[in-house]
Parts: structure tokens; sequence; C-alpha cells
């Protein structure tokens, strides 16, 4: 795991289209205050931007180990958790209650959440990110299905 150095707090990479930069900011500024620390890979205004270029940017992040979890906010958050999930070494969850985004952890192993800012409120939004960050990976009966999503590995039985 990326750590910051502080209280092992985790590495966090952002990022976010137009529809999403405003959640952005209000999410990683709240994590930044609890101590973890913050990868913004933009976009920082209501300006058109293409998601898929800051899905990319983020999802490299937490594939090359430079973050622990990405986060991801567009308008419903459906086109980042599409972007995201076309890379190989990314899981991302796109999660509209504390349930999906605790499940999307503890049985997939979720190394990217994604979130959209028209859809959900901001309180419910950092509960959202709180689950998803505290929860743990169950491992067990969930491995042989992980497996079977990662590249280069040998057929499960």
């Amino acid at each position: 795991m990326v750590t910051n150095g502080m209280d092992n707090k985790t590495v966090i990479a952002f990022g976010a289209d137009h529809g999403g930069a405003a959640l952005k900011h209000r999410l990683a500024g709240a994590l930044a205050e609890a101590g973890h620390e913050i990868q913004d890979f933009g976009t920082d205004g209501p300006t058109s931007v293409d998601y898929p270029d800051f899905a990319y940017a983020v999802c490299e992040a937490v594939a090359l180990g430079r973050a622990d979890f990405g986060v991801l906010v567009c308008g419903t958050g459906i086109g980042m958790s599409i972007a995201a999930n076309r890379h190989p070494a990314i899981r991302c969850g796109l999660a509209h209650d504390v349930t999906t985004a605790r499940l999307s952890r503890a049985h997939n192993n979720a190394n990217v959440l994604a979130l959209g800012a028209r859809i959900v409120g901001e309180e419910v939004a950092r509960d959202i990110l709180h689950s998803f960050i505290a929860t743990p990976y169950e491992g067990g009966r969930h491995d042989r299905r992980l497996a079977k999503l990662t590249p280069n590995l040998e057929p499960q039985p």
C-alpha cells in the first residue's frame, strides 16, 4: 500500500470531468483535511472536457502503485466507470450508496470508485467514499472470480 507517511493514511488519486469537478473538489478537500494525500488529475471547472482522459490518468496512477485508490466523478459515474474498467489493472465500482461501495471493495477488491455528481448528493458521496476506503477485501471465495478478471493468469478450474 502506498502511504503518505502520516499515520499510514492512504494516497488517493482524483479525476473528474466538467460534470463532476465541483464534487471532486469537495471530496478531495475533506480527505485532505483528514490527512490523506490527494493527487488531483483534474479537471478543475465547468468547461466541457472528455472524461476518458481523466479516467486514464487516475487509473495509471493506481496501476503503477502511485496511489492506493482512485476516485472518478462525472455527471452519472457511468462514463468514468466504463473508461476505467477498460484498463486491465483496474476494477472500478460505480456506487450510488454505501452498500454498493462496501461490497465493491469486500467482494470485488475494487481499486477505483466512480461517482455520479448529478445522482448522489455531497453527504451521500462522502459516506460512499468513506465506506469504500475503509472496507477491506474479504478474499477467500472471491479470489477465484477475481483471478478470472486478471490478465496473464492461468485459467482457474
